[in-house]
């Protein structure tokens, strides 16, 4: 016979603990099995959805000769186009019912100007480590004026070898203004981004803003520009009207702006390393929607 004493049941509010504590361990249970069946289906669908974004386009509009390939290092070129030819100002017309002149107009009052074709506000050129632990970047001036090759047709008309601002390739397409950049600076181009102002919007708001620092406030009409002095932070339209904005700086020359752009883009990169968006997931999927959506798949 056994000689230890049975344990006496359980009082009523021991049992009433007993089975909140069950019920917390099936809800996690529940909870994680959720997660670890649908985490993978879910980032297989992310994987999809972003890699659906790139689009497939010429590497290169020229057929001279290309620089040689040096290193396994990683060169892109980062294109701001200015074209007015935007998805917003396609809205806006859509909504008043009007035509393509209507566009044009929709996209002058956002503050984006009406000129036709289209051109790089901003180019830079970006050489990223092959361990990917360093990226340099140059900007190079968008008045820049040079012997801009002859480019094919890649999808934007061909054109004839001009001397001209490096700023006018782009108007035959992104692929023009990386043989463009190639017959500048000698590098070859691996990859290229082009971002048009919809697109700079679409990171920026991504990122649920970026902060910045203003030691004097800055009003350009044309830019649709109104911004305040001190510390803040600013979404899309503004930091996009921030970048863009001569009027505001300086002597109104596009070397007098670049230290905006700098500042933007500075801004920009802070805000996608920290913390409020890397440990948020919609965030970071919104960044990389809108970062993927710029860029182009290259047929080299």
């Amino acid at each position: 016979m056994d000689n230890e004493e049975s344990s006496p049941p359980p009082g009523p509010r021991r049992q009433r603990r007993l089975a909140a504590k069950y019920r917390r361990r099936r809800t996690f249970v529940a909870v994680a099995a959720v997660l670890i069946i649908g985490a993978p289906v879910t980032i297989a669908v992310a994987v999809h959805n972003l890699g659906a974004n790139i689009a497939s386009s010429p590497l290169r509009a020229h057929g001279g000769d290309v620089p040689e390939k040096l290193t396994d290092e990683t060169n892109v070129l980062i294109i701001g186009s200015d074209t007015r030819d935007l998805e917003s100002a396609k809205d806006a017309s859509d909504d008043s019912g009007s035509d393509s002149e209507a566009n044009s107009g929709a996209a002058s009052a956002k503050g984006f100007g009406s000129a036709e074709g289209a051109r790089s506000d901003a180019m830079i050129l970006a050489h990223v480590a092959a361990d990917g632990d360093r990226i340099d970047a140059v900007q190079i001036p968008r008045d820049t004026i040079m012997d801009i090759p002859a480019c094919d047709d890649t999808g934007h008309g061909a054109t004839e070898a001009t001397h001209g601002m490096i700023n006018s390739a782009l108007n035959a397409g992104p692929a023009c203004s990386v043989s463009a950049a190639e017959v500048l600076t000698g590098v070859r181009v691996d990859h290229f981004i082009n971002v048009d102002f919809d697109g700079f919007s679409a990171i920026v708001d991504a990122l649920d803003g970026i902060t910045v620092d203003l030691d004097e406030p800055l009003t350009d009409p044309k830019a649709n520009l109104d911004l305040p002095a001190g510390h803040q932070t600013i979404g899309g339209d503004d930091a996009l009207a921030l970048a863009r904005t001569r009027h505001a700086v300086g002597d109104g020359s596009d070397i007098s702006r670049m230290g905006n752009q700098q500042m933007v883009m500075g801004a920009i990169i802070d805000r996608a390393k920290s913390g409020q968006v890397l440990t948020r997931p919609d965030r970071l999927y919104g960044l990389l929607d809108a970062v993927t959506s710029t860029i182009a798949d290259v047929l080299d």
